[in-house]
């Protein structure tokens, strides 16, 4: 093995987190090689390093990988975690991707506070990486590709290896006569980065040796870039926020540029944990929500999430059902009441109501004695002065006597008796959607 390469190992891995260590092990060469070299370092284990692989359940031997996996940690004396995790087949984005995802999610879902997962992604995999994100006409932010750190749940992910060429940790696999895992299903050019890996690279390299090195090099350029824009993008935003983090004022992002409009758009998308924006997302926001009538109901959905537009907002989050206009229940206040499609309505700082309420949808036409008032008022409109959307209104539940006389709207409208009654007994209603 040439000296360079293992002094480029050792040095890469010189300065370790100061926070405890995972490190993500498949059984391949890659995670082979930097399982072994962490746990030669005295450092990583003073940080509690451990092991982590993740049971796709994918190939028929993958019990054995699995097994092949903790025989190898025991041997460097390394506890194992291994993660089984169910990859979606029909999510459309190929099993690469979903693969991907549902290893990702694990990871998200299982670092703890604080703790570092190590990824033996290299040089070569981000080449293979921007090959792509041109391919999918990605912007600065994709073709940053893979950055050496990035935020995983309560966690960081690290990849002390990205400037290395796979060359690298093959001669250190070899020298140290590493056992790993041969996964045959990286050899298939049906999918798409094993094609890149076998046929595109290695033509491309045939004229520009420096091929893989360029593309990092590229990388590395996109992600200063996108460092810079990303710091104006968060001004930006701060100038379109509302005070409900989930709107942004439609006035605002008129004004902005066009380009910086759509890389708020999808800052503000990313920012709320929805997922990302289709390719024509952004053009279907402009061209249907922006200049949208201030009481028409247009909207745009995607993949579970939804984008609204009403007055001088823009609402984005989860696609949430209404309630069911028949959905009715009587609550006395002494436990939380499970509300349909999730949700509930809580009674604090009382016992319970004085006699058993109905909850109930609202079916229209309702009216409310408001606190104050000396009749009764529309409940829609004493909604829409207090500035609540229609798609709200549609989930807000109802709470009256036997009469029928309305006595909440969730948590955001009291009437006369109601307000009287929770504050002569320091009491107050909790409406979670």
């Amino acid at each position: 093995m040439p000296e360079s390469h293992a002094d480029a190992i050792s040095a890469a891995l010189a300065e370790l987190p100061s926070a405890p260590l995972w490190v993500g092990y498949s059984g391949g060469l890659d995670s082979s090689v930097l399982l072994h070299a962490l746990a030669a370092a005295p450092a990583a284990r003073a940080r509690g390093l451990r092991a982590w692989h993740v049971h796709h359940g994918l190939h028929p031997d993958a019990d054995a990988w699995a097994a092949h996996c903790a025989q190898v940690c025991a041997g460097y004396g390394l506890e194992l975690t291994v993660a089984r995790v169910s990859v979606a087949r029909d999510g459309g984005d190929g099993p690469e991707a979903a693969a991907r995802a549902a290893r990702h999610a694990a990871f998200a879902a299982g670092l703890g506070d604080g703790e570092v997962l190590a990824l033996a992604h290299h040089r070569d995999d981000q080449a293979e990486t921007v090959l792509l994100r041109l391919l999918r006409g990605s912007g600065p932010d994709g073709l940053a590709a893979m950055r050496p750190w990035r935020e995983c749940g309560r966690g960081h992910l690290w990849r002390p290896l990205l400037a290395l060429p796979r060359a690298a940790l093959e001669a250190y696999a070899q020298r140290h006569a590493l056992d790993w895992i041969d996964d045959p299903s990286n050899d298939e050019t049906r999918y798409d980065r094993n094609f890149l890996r076998h046929r595109v690279l290695p033509l491309l390299s045939e004229r520009w040796p420096q091929a893989g090195a360029a593309l990092a090099q590229s990388a590395r350029l996109q992600d200063e870039a996108a460092s810079l824009l990303d710091a104006d993008d968060a001004a930006a935003l701060a100038q379109v926020r509302s005070l409900d983090p989930q709107a942004l004022s439609r006035s605002g992002l008129r004004a902005l540029a066009p380009a910086r409009r759509a890389r708020v758009l999808r800052r503000w998308i990313a920012a709320l944990d929805l997922p990302p924006l289709p390719a024509q997302g952004v053009a279907r926001i402009e061209s249907e929500l922006l200049d949208a009538r201030a009481d028409a109901a247009a909207e745009f959905a995607w993949n579970g999430a939804v984008v609204r537009a009403w007055r001088d907002l823009l609402h984005a989050e989860r696609h949430r059902a209404p309630l069911p206009p028949d959905w009715r229940a009587g609550w006395d206040g002494r436990a939380p009441l499970a509300l349909p499609g999730g949700g509930q309505w809580r009674l604090q700082g009382a016992p319970g109501f004085d006699a058993a309420l109905i909850a109930h949808a609202r079916s229209g036409g309702e009216r409310i004695a408001l606190p104050g008032r000396t009749h009764r008022h529309s409940l829609k409109h004493a909604l829409q002065a207090l500035g609540v959307p229609p798609w709200e209104r549609e989930r807000l539940p109802l709470l009256s006597d036997g009469g029928g006389e309305v006595w909440a709207a969730g948590d955001l409208l009291y009437s006369a008796r109601m307000e009287t009654w929770l504050r002569e007994r320091g009491a107050r209603l909790v409406w979670v959607a």
